[in-house]
């Protein structure tokens, strides 16, 4: 039997030591890296998200501005940070002059809440119990609150625990915004860099992959946001029309339940029961009617702008955009199409993969003939 020299077992084992130390640095270093950007990482998706859903729009602007890059990412930032910050601050503000007013009165001891109407005790299920909470806090508010103070509570926790939430929200979606301007004006070398990696990646058939991901994007933009943009807008006509206090706050209410893939009717259904206790037969069953129409309309308007321009077909797009959601919240609604899009064809790539070369080799063999 041959016995191993121990000078190379020596070298064997030098060598594996080394490998060792250097992956686990490697792995040392990226992990490290990895918790330094991880805060950036859901900014830079939404930003990712932003540019390619809007770049159409902003080759248009470019293009009246002399094809200055600058100049549109700039003007183009600037108008989504109006579009986003002018509401919210709006939104803060009426919040704050509400509850400063509320402590005035509540201080003062003027805060009263004027009695329910008897129409209230129609309201299914939570009919009677509602009428009953509300006479008794019209009579007497404090004693109330006392009596519920663990509801109270809890309420009152979940309140600003939303609106902290939301706060937090805003400014994300801001610095995604200036982070989505700047992708923009790199719009060019951002395209170059994903073909490269892609390419590394998936080879040859990496190619087309950037592009299917922007256009997969693009389409869940149209599909899913397009389609909740104009059921909020159906039901915020119906709302004003029928004079439901609010109506502009429940329309943002229905356009937010419809981008997370809910039916409207979850906020236009306790509205329903309201406008037949506040408003004539005709009227609530009229908007009623209006409700469900709202809420159906996407079975129709989603198969006509989901996967719209894509090979994909649209159910691959539609799961993903909801399991996306499901899985990591409303990015996933983006990221959860690109993903499933892009392992769709790499799953029909693998399974056609020997009849394409079996037709490459026949035209070879012609050809040589």
């Amino acid at each position: 039997m041959k016995t191993e020299n121990p000078k190379q077992l020596d070298q064997i084992s030098q060598i594996t030591i080394s490998v060792i130390v250097r992956v686990m640095l490697l792995v040392f270093l990226l992990s490290w890296a990895f918790n330094i950007v991880q805060p950036f990482i859901s900014p830079i998706i939404w930003a990712v998200v932003i540019a390619v859903a809007i770049y159409p729009a902003y080759l248009q602007l470019r293009a009246k501005l002399g094809n200055k890059d600058k100049t549109t990412s700039v003007i183009f930032t600037l108008l989504m940070l109006t579009v986003l910050l002018a509401p919210a601050i709006q939104l803060a503000t009426s919040v704050t002059d509400s509850f400063s007013i509320l402590n005035e009165k509540w201080s003062a001891g003027t805060l009263e809440i004027p009695p329910p109407n008897d129409k209230v005790k129609d309201w299914p299920v939570i009919g009677e119990r509602t009428h009953a909470l509300w006479l008794e806090a019209s009579q007497n508010l404090q004693e109330t609150l006392v009596e519920h103070q663990e509801q109270v509570k809890i309420v009152a926790s979940s309140f600003f625990s939303t609106i902290t939430g939301a706060g937090f929200g805003v400014l994300q979606y801001a610095v995604s915004i200036i982070i989505a301007g700047v992708l923009l004006n790199n719009a060019s070398a951002c395209a170059s860099f994903s073909n490269t990696l892609l390419i590394r990646v998936a080879g040859k058939k990496g190619e087309g992959f950037t592009h299917l991901a922007s256009q997969t994007i693009s389409s869940v933009a149209k599909g899913v946001l397009g389609v909740a943009l104009i059921q909020s807008i159906m039901a915020g006509i119906g709302l004003y029309l029928l004079g439901v206090p609010g109506a502009g706050l429940l329309a943002l209410l229905i356009l937010i339940v419809a981008i997370i893939q809910l039916p409207p009717i979850l906020i236009l259904g306790p509205v329903c029961v309201y406008a037949f206790s506040e408003y004539s037969a005709t009227a609530a069953t009229i908007f009623t009617v209006w409700s469900v129409i709202v809420s159906v309309s996407d079975a129709f308007l989603k198969p006509m702008l989901l996967g719209r321009g894509l090979s994909i077909p649209m159910p691959v797009i539609l799961i993903g955009a909801i399991g996306g959601m499901i899985y990591s919240g409303i990015i996933g609604l983006f990221i959860g199409p690109v993903i499933l899009a892009l392992s769709y064809e790499l799953i029909i790539a693998w399974i056609y993969f020997d009849a394409d070369k079996e037709a490459n080799e026949k035209d070879t063999s012609h050809s040589g003939s």
